[in-house]
């Protein structure tokens, strides 16, 4: 009887003892930071950004390219042009056969499925112009963004050397069909995905492509040797409204230069046969490249990029390479020393609110966001939380939801970052730069394509800075101080 009063006394203890422990900051050694969000929430930590320009990315070898002009009120003037080269036919030599003579030739721009960012209902005036020179032999390095590329601008016979114009709204989603030549058979009509055709000069295909002889169309080296290339502009004093970014596919199949000829029947002198030539124009087999500017001349990043030690109410970040934010928390070992102990960080929060009224049509926010950092060299580094293990190296601490993703309920993002703030924390990672920039939607959190300076999406976002009374930049930190 003693040892069951015994045993029902050290229940009653045990469980007063356990019941004593309120103050979750003070316990909690069991808990997996991975599942748990339990223990004391600081949200105060001071959080600086600053606004600070993207660096040029390359271009080569993408599969959608950027191309138009937007005027933005918040974020002035962008950008993109394109340069191309033009393939032969086929990877062998072609021939235009006997007495052939040029009908129509059109220059055929699919859209990429994902990517339209502005008003689509702006009239866009497309100019295509000639490369002076060719741009296979150019090399990698050549196609950063920032690069330009020189086109005639004085054709004999053509204004400004534009022999090929498509004025007009672009239609990103919407098929059509056109006319296909049948060969011994009735033209029909074949659907297409979303494109815009560019009707070229007849007579420059004539005399630049169908006169250029055998010998200059051997092979594609030779070819665009000769011919050197297409260059795509936006004619802004012939297009209006707010315009906007359109991203053309160039690794399909279906973007190319077709060239509708008659020429003489190769048996029967008499007859004269119409034919189709398509000339590729293909990422995957010869050099497309994207030339991207940016004119914040008047806006408030301007004064950000110039006076960049002054902290805002607000930041920007900005696809096509434009802007992007630096981060730093200046405050926040000390913060955690006077808390006194070690601390234990459950969860982290990077939450960036969108600065209220810079989500008016068509300028939305940015769809994801991406958060990396730098290391000693300037590259950049996934943090922590967002490296992906591989089949040899194992990480622990990867997050699958990452986040970076908008939120269009509360009008924010939000990055988990425990354990790269734990890292710093106790000195095993170096703050070498932290950064907030834009990301393509399709490429997810953890690739290394990630960590690239955006060119496959024009998307831009006003962020809330820390000194922001209503919407603002904010670190939730969920910890365990350990006795």
């Amino acid at each position: 009887m003693k040892f069951k009063r015994l045993d029902l006394l050290t229940l009653l203890i045990s469980l007063f003892i356990f019941a004593s422990c309120k103050n979750s900051s003070t316990i909690g050694l069991d808990l997996d930071p991975a599942t748990a969000i339990q223990g004391k929430l600081i949200d105060s930590v001071t959080v600086t950004t600053r606004t600070v320009a993207d660096q040029p990315a390359t271009s080569a070898g993408l599969t959608t390219y950027p191309f138009g002009y937007i005027t933005d009120p918040t974020f002035g003037t962008s950008e993109a042009s394109i340069a191309m080269s033009v393939g032969l036919p086929s990877s062998a030599a072609y021939d235009f056969g006997t007495n052939a003579v040029v009908d129509s030739a059109i220059l055929v721009l699919p859209y990429a499925t994902s990517g339209f960012y502005g008003d689509s209902t702006s009239t866009y005036s497309i100019d295509v112009h000639q490369l002076k020179s060719d741009i296979t032999d150019a090399g990698a390095a050549a196609f950063k963004t920032d690069k330009s590329f020189a086109y005639n601008t004085t054709l004999s016979g053509y204004p400004d050397g534009v022999f090929g114009n498509y004025t007009g709204s672009v239609k990103p989603n919407t098929p059509f069909k056109v006319t296909a030549i049948v060969s011994g058979g009735i033209d029909t009509l074949v659907a297409v995905p979303a494109q815009i055709r560019v009707k070229l000069d007849k007579a420059f295909i004539q005399n630049n492509i169908v006169n250029l002889g055998t010998a200059s169309l051997i092979n594609n080296a030779t070819f665009t040797n000769n011919f050197k290339g297409l260059h795509l502009s936006l004619n802004k004093s012939k297009s209006t409204g707010k315009g906007g970014i359109m991203y053309f596919n160039f690794s399909g199949g279906t973007s190319q230069l077709e060239v509708y000829f008659k020429r003489q029947n190769s048996t029967t002198a008499t007859v004269v046969d119409t034919v189709l030539a398509s000339f590729p124009i293909s990422s995957s087999t010869a050099p497309v490249a994207a030339t991207v500017s940016h004119n914040y001349t008047g806006t408030d990043i301007a004064k950000q990029l110039s006076t960049p030690t002054v902290q805002y109410q607000s930041t920007y970040i900005q696809g096509l390479t434009g802007v992007r934010n630096k981060i730093s928390f200046p405050y926040l070992a000390s913060f955690i020393k006077n808390l006194g102990g070690k601390v234990v960080i459950n969860k982290a929060e990077l939450v960036l609110d969108l600065s209220s009224g810079t989500d008016i049509a068509p300028f939305y926010p940015a769809t994801v966001l991406a958060l990396y950092t730098t290391d000693l060299a300037g590259a950049r580094v996934n943090i922590l939380d967002n490296q992906a293990p591989t089949t040899s190296v194992a990480n622990p601490n990867y997050l699958s939801n990452f986040g970076g993703g908008y939120d269009a309920t509360n009008k924010n993002y939000t990055f988990v970052i425990t354990s790269y703030l734990q890292s710093l924390l106790d000195g095993k990672t170096v703050d070498y730069g932290t950064y907030i920039g834009a990301s393509s939607t399709s490429i997810l959190p953890s690739s290394t394509t990630y960590l690239q300076p955006p060119v496959t999406s024009a998307d831009r976002s006003v962020i809330g800075a820390f000194g922001n009374a209503t919407n603002k930049v904010k670190l939730n930190i969920y910890y365990t101080k350990i006795n």
